[in-house]
């Protein structure tokens, strides 16, 4: 198996600095032991114009048949057949990505002590594997490497015999790549995609492979249009790794997208915690309420946005007027505590037909959330930063658009009724605000002006005469749902008459 990686320079800044980013000096060549053979890194050419270095992996085939015996962690169905004649010595695999980790592994982590802002910068970049296998062929080739940045992706197919050519191409190409990378970048490119091009691995695939696909991915699978093929086949088509491992990159997407660090997107918040919960059982007045409201309204495809932990959802499947309810949350730690207390992978075919969980940020619009009969924002808005309220109220009322929203949140006045929360305290760390029962129908109803529907008040919890209750939710209907609504009732007493 062979590799190179060259790069152009001047006198000034020299080609030859490739040398102190992959921590290999060009005027020797090395040797390094891998599990399934040896490993050599020599300089082809070395000047202050163009440096360029080869990884050569020589492939002990007596330690590949050792090591593809059997089911256990060294195994893999592919390997199991490298005691036959075929292409595992010779073609780019998993095992040259294995090399490429551990003799390169500095320049893969972007460590270059020597020359810090070299490691930091882009670099002229050309990378050629001679033969590497492409299951999917020239066009899966340039779907993968195109959108990382590479200005120039060039596969060649190879022929099966050039003598001939009517037998058609084999599965093999050979890749050149070009353009200004991050070494650091290029080098976790290829780690991952040679074994999703070859779709294949040479060792059996545990759970921490998820933890090096997300270390490798950083800053480029998240985004990348490919992202379900290549986290499928990186983790060997395990469907209980994938689905982690894309739960996982989903939510550092939609950090990324708010500029947010992901643990601060994933702040599950466990209502058990909340200081309201402990001189009254206040959420359970919130769930009575909300449950009240949906029935007066005839709702009956309902959508819990923010869902947390599943309280809500649980509550709504016991009435089975409630046909359909979909949860939606940011946070994947949150949906996966709900989804154990709904007990779905338990549940009978029937209700979990009623049960969606969804992950999703709440300030983005999403199509599969229009044509519902109502959405609920259960102390939702206070955990959103003021700026990013807007892009909320656009997506739920003004593109979703449900017949009616119920929308609870803190009545801020009432804290102080509260002996164990300190004065000017929020309820909850991550609350960015909490409002005056003014400020809440203030906001409240703008946005029914501006989305086209009304809106009503309804006091949560005891009703204090002079601070209020401790949680205020409003009631939004939509306008023509109204009119209809009362065109409908009009219609049926000129009947009864």
């Amino acid at each position: 198996m062979f590799l190179t990686i060259g790069t152009t320079g001047t006198q000034e800044r020299p080609a030859t600095d490739l040398g102190f980013l992959l921590h290999k000096h060009p005027d020797k060549a090395q040797a390094f032991s891998t599990s399934h053979g040896s490993a050599h890194v020599f300089y082809p050419e070395a000047s202050a114009e163009r440096c360029t270095a080869a990884l050569l992996l020589e492939v002990d085939p007596v330690a590949l048949v050792r090591r593809g015996k059997g089911k256990g962690r060294g195994g893999a169905p592919d390997a199991a057949l490298a005691q036959y004649v075929n292409d595992r010595p010779y073609a780019a695999s998993s095992l040259l990505s294995v090399a490429l980790a551990a003799v390169f592994k500095s320049a893969l982590g972007g460590v270059c002590r020597a020359m810090p802002e070299r490691a930091e910068n882009p670099l002229p970049l050309r990378i050629e594997v001679p033969a590497l296998p492409a299951r999917g062929g020239v066009e899966l080739v340039h779907k993968l490497f195109a959108p990382l940045g590479w200005e120039r992706v060039e596969a060649t197919a190879v022929p099966l015999d050039e003598q001939f050519p009517a037998w058609g191409d084999s599965r093999y190409v050979r890749l050149v790549l070009e353009g200004e990378l991050r070494l650091a970048d290029a080098l976790r490119q290829l780690y991952v995609l040679l074994p999703v091009l070859d779709d294949a691995k040479h060792y059996w695939v545990a759970p921490d492979e998820v933890d090096k696909l997300l270390r490798a991915g950083e800053g480029w699978l998240a985004d990348h249009p490919e992202r379900p093929l290549i986290t499928r086949r990186y983790l060997s088509h395990r469907w209980g790794l994938t689905r982690q491992a894309d739960q996982a990159l989903e939510l550092v997407r939609l950090a990324e997208s708010d500029d947010l660090d992901v643990d601060s997107v994933d702040n599950a918040v466990d209502e058990s915690t909340d200081t309201e919960e402990k001189p009254v059982p206040l959420a359970e007045h919130r769930r009575t309420a909300i449950l009240d409201a949906l029935r007066a309204a005839g709702a009956s495809r309902v959508l819990d946005l923010g869902c947390g932990q599943g309280q809500l959802v649980q509550a709504l499947l016991k009435d089975v007027r409630f046909t359909e309810i979909v949860g939606v949350d940011v946070s994947m730690r949150a949906l996966t505590i709900a989804s154990r207390r709904l007990k779905l992978d338990r549940m009978g075919e029937r209700q979990a037909d009623r049960v969606t969980l969804r992950q999703g940020s709440l300030t983005y619009t999403d199509k599969r959330l229009t044509g519902y009969d109502a959405a609920v924002l259960s102390e939702v808005i206070e955990h959103l930063d003021l700026p990013r309220l807007p892009a909320l109220e656009y997506a739920v009322f003004g593109a979703a658009r449900p017949a009616t929203v119920l929308v609870t949140t803190p009545n801020v006045e009432y804290n102080v009724r509260w002996e164990t929360l300190p004065a000017g305290h929020v309820r909850h760390g991550d609350h960015r605000f909490e409002w005056t029962r003014a400020e809440f129908r203030d906001w409240a109803g703008q946005v029914a002006e501006r989305h086209g529907y009304t809106v009503r008040y309804v006091p949560v919890g005891p009703d204090d005469p002079e601070v209020g209750p401790p949680t205020q939710m409003a009631v939004f209907t939509r306008a023509e749902t109204t009119t209809t609504t009362a065109t409908t009732e009009k219609k049926k007493e000129a009947e009864a008459a």
